[in-house]
């Protein structure tokens, strides 16, 4: 899987194909979690979140790991614009499958528009991995895209969700072919959802776990 083709372009595909709503999913719950210290964002991309968590949280350090050195070059050129300093981040271009987790560290940690990558097999070994990283009541930051609870809102969400991976198969070797659910591994690891937010019609989602 890589997003290095994708990477100078995946901004405009953003706001073309949901306009700002899936920042703030990223950004939700930024003003209502405990101030963190030490922050872990996988899969970051194009650096939107990393930006929040930047101006945000002006004391916090972070570690900003993504497989791909174009998403990560776009990242820290997004900061730059921006007028920010890197100087707190740990960048690491790294397969997050494969990639040694430190543990009990962080006490914010964001996957957003991430795990959806994934299939259920890899999610399985992926989220007790993650999770191991999790200081003592950590908060752990979601946004994603699931399929809607009934009716038309059901039949949409699962027609574009088919669509964009197809998309994202034939651009990226994304390894899922459909979206795996990851609230009953992340259970599993210790955490409960404390709130979520849901947009466009149940396309969208944003949720705030809590390490118990």
């Amino acid at each position: 899987m890589s997003f290095d083709r994708l990477a100078p372009i995946y901004h405009l595909i953003e706001r073309i194909a949901a306009g700002d709503k899936m920042q703030r999913c990223r950004t939700a719950f930024l003003d209502q979690i405990p101030t963190p210290q030490n922050i872990l964002t996988l899969g970051e991309g194009h650096g939107q979140f990393l930006h929040e968590c930047l101006r945000r949280f002006p004391k916090s350090h972070i570690t900003c790991v993504d497989a791909s050195a174009g998403m990560i070059r776009q990242a820290r050129s997004n900061l730059a614009n921006h007028g920010l300093d890197d100087s707190r981040v740990h960048w690491i271009q790294a397969d997050v499958l494969s990639w040694t987790t430190p543990q009990a560290v962080f006490d914010l940690i964001a996957t957003h528009f991430f795990l959806d990558c994934f299939r259920a097999d890899q999610l399985n070994d992926l989220i007790p991995s993650i999770a191991g990283a999790a200081a003592p009541n950590a908060t752990w930051l979601l946004a994603d895209f699931q399929v809607a609870a009934k009716g038309w809102q059901r039949v949409r969400t699962r027609a574009i969700l088919a669509i964009m991976y197809a998309f994202f198969r034939l651009t990226t070797r994304l390894p899922a072919r459909a979206l795996t659910p990851p609230d009953p591994y992340l259970e599993r690891a210790g955490f409960q959802r404390h709130d979520r937010i849901e947009i466009e019609w149940g396309l969208l989602k944003s949720d705030w776990w809590r390490k118990y």
